[in-house]
């Protein structure tokens, strides 16, 4: 083709290749538009989606701070009863003990004899006249029959009576 013939053709087609980058560039500026309005909504429901999950992650975290908190407590409160209850039966063992002590003084006191005598007395009451009674060595007797016995020893009958006293022990260690 001629040089001429070319500068037609080129002329001719350059309303036609115009028309063309017009159209290529109006289809780029929509499809940006549209990738630009997308890529907005897809953001946008990102930061919904990351909004919910924050919200959430806050309420399940406060629910298991609650709990957490609860679990605290309670553990607080069983480690506080427990400890309360062992002072209780230590006190009590102590008042036992202190009890068994002093009564067990009594066997060096002038009026020993006249109570041991009694305590005999009082064992062949529960038993019989025909009771073995012997000497505790704790102090106080012990009275058998065949298939009975009757402990009438000091720190037994210590025991019995503070286990008398029930609840009013508790107002010895009880505010």
């Amino acid at each position: 083709m001629t040089a001429a013939a070319s500068d037609r053709t080129a002329n001719a087609l350059h309303p036609v290749r115009t028309g063309l980058l017009r159209a290529a560039h109006a289809d780029a500026e929509a499809l940006l538009a549209r990738a630009d309005r997308e890529a907005a909504s897809l953001v946008e429901q990102a930061r919904s989606d990351a909004r919910a999950l924050v919200a959430e992650a806050r309420r399940q975290g406060e629910a298991d701070g609650a709990d957490s908190a609860r679990d605290l407590l309670v553990r607080a409160r069983r480690e506080a009863r427990s400890r309360t209850l062992g002072a209780r039966r230590e006190a009590y063992a102590r008042l036992r003990r202190e009890a068994a002590e002093r009564v067990g003084g009594l066997c060096a006191t002038e009026g020993y004899a006249a109570l041991r005598e009694r305590l005999e007395q009082r064992a062949r009451a529960l038993l019989g006249p025909g009771a073995e009674v012997t000497g505790h060595a704790d102090g106080g007797v012990v009275a058998r029959t065949p298939g009975r016995r009757v402990d009438l020893s000091l720190t037994e009958l210590a025991d019995r009576a503070l286990d008398r006293m029930g609840g009013e022990v508790r107002r010895l260690w009880e505010p």
